[in-house]
C-alpha cells in the first residue's frame, strides 16, 4: 500500500472512530463561551475638535489620565458640566479620542435631573437625539441633538463571536446572579477585529441588578 492510500485509510479509520464515540456520547462536543466580564459606564462626553476649542480654549488639547477598557479608548483628566431644561450635571468625563461628532451618554436617572427624554441608541446613532448643552471653563456648546441613553451591549471580535455562537447586531439576554440578579434582555453583540471582550451597561442597570463592575455574566444566545 503506498503512503496516499495509507494516509486516506487512516483518514477514515479516524472519522469512523470519532464518529462512533460521538453516536454513543462518549465524546464531548467543543465547549461554547458562555461568560463575559462586565464594565459599568458611568455618564460621559465624546467632543469634536471644534468642541474642544469652544469649551476650552484655541488649540486646546485633551489630556489622557487613564485607558479603559476597549483598546485606543480613555478617559480624560478634561471634565465638564452638563445642563438640560431642569437641572445641570458637573464634573462629567470626557472620553477620548475625538470623534467626529460630539455626543453625550447618560443613564434614565441623569436625564430626569437634567429634564431630557434621549433615546435609547448605540453610541454614534444621535440623529433625532436630545438636545444638550455641554459647559466648560471657557465656553459652552449647544446641541440640538446628541444626547443619548446607550443601550446594553457586549464587544468582542469575530473569533469571540463564534465561540459564543453570536453574530454582529444581534440582541441577546444575559444572566445576573446575585441578591438583586435577573434577567437582562436586549443586549446588544457589537463585533468588530479591535474590540476586547467586555459588556458595557450604565449606571442605572448595575444599580438595578447590583453589579460593581468586577462580574462575569452568562450570555443567553
Amino acid at each position: 500500500m503506498n503512503a496516499v492510500n495509507q494516509s486516506e485509510l487512516l483518514v477514515e479509520i479516524t472519522k469512523s472512530v470519532v464518529d462512533e464515540l460521538r453516536k454513543h456520547k462518549l465524546l464531548s462536543e467543543p465547549s461554547r463561551r458562555e461568560y463575559v466580564p462586565v464594565n459599568i459606564s458611568a455618564r460621559h462626553v465624546h467632543l469634536q475638535q471644534d468642541h474642544v476649542s469652544q469649551l476650552f480654549g484655541e488649540g486646546y488639547r485633551l489630556t489622557k489620565m487613564k485607558e479603559i477598557s476597549q483598546p485606543g479608548q480613555f478617559a480624560c483628566h478634561e471634565q465638564v458640566t452638563i445642563q438640560g431644561p431642569k437641572g445641570t450635571i458637573e464634573k462629567v468625563r470626557i472620553l477620548g479620542p475625538l470623534r467626529n461628532q460630539t455626543q453625550v451618554e447618560i443613564a434614565r436617572t441623569d436625564a430626569r435631573k437634567l429634564g431630557l427624554n434621549p433615546p435609547v441608541r448605540q453610541s454614534g446613532n444621535i440623529e433625532g437625539s436630545s438636545p444638550i448643552t455641554i459647559i466648560g471653563p471657557r465656553g459652552k456648546v449647544e446641541l440640538h441633538e446628541g444626547c443619548i441613553i446607550a443601550d446594553r451591549h457586549i464587544h468582542m471580535t469575530p473569533a469571540d463571536a463564534a465561540q459564543f455562537g453570536v453574530s454582529d447586531q444581534q440582541k441577546v439576554s444575559v444572566v445576573v446572579e446575585g441578591e438583586k440578579g435577573g434577567l437582562m434582555g436586549q443586549v446588544t453583540i457589537r463585533v468588530r477585529d479591535n474590540y476586547a471582550l467586555d459588556m458595557h451597561i450604565d449606571t442605572d442597570d448595575a444599580n438595578a441588578f447590583g453589579l460593581a463592575g468586577n462580574e462575569e455574566l452568562k450570555i443567553i444566545p
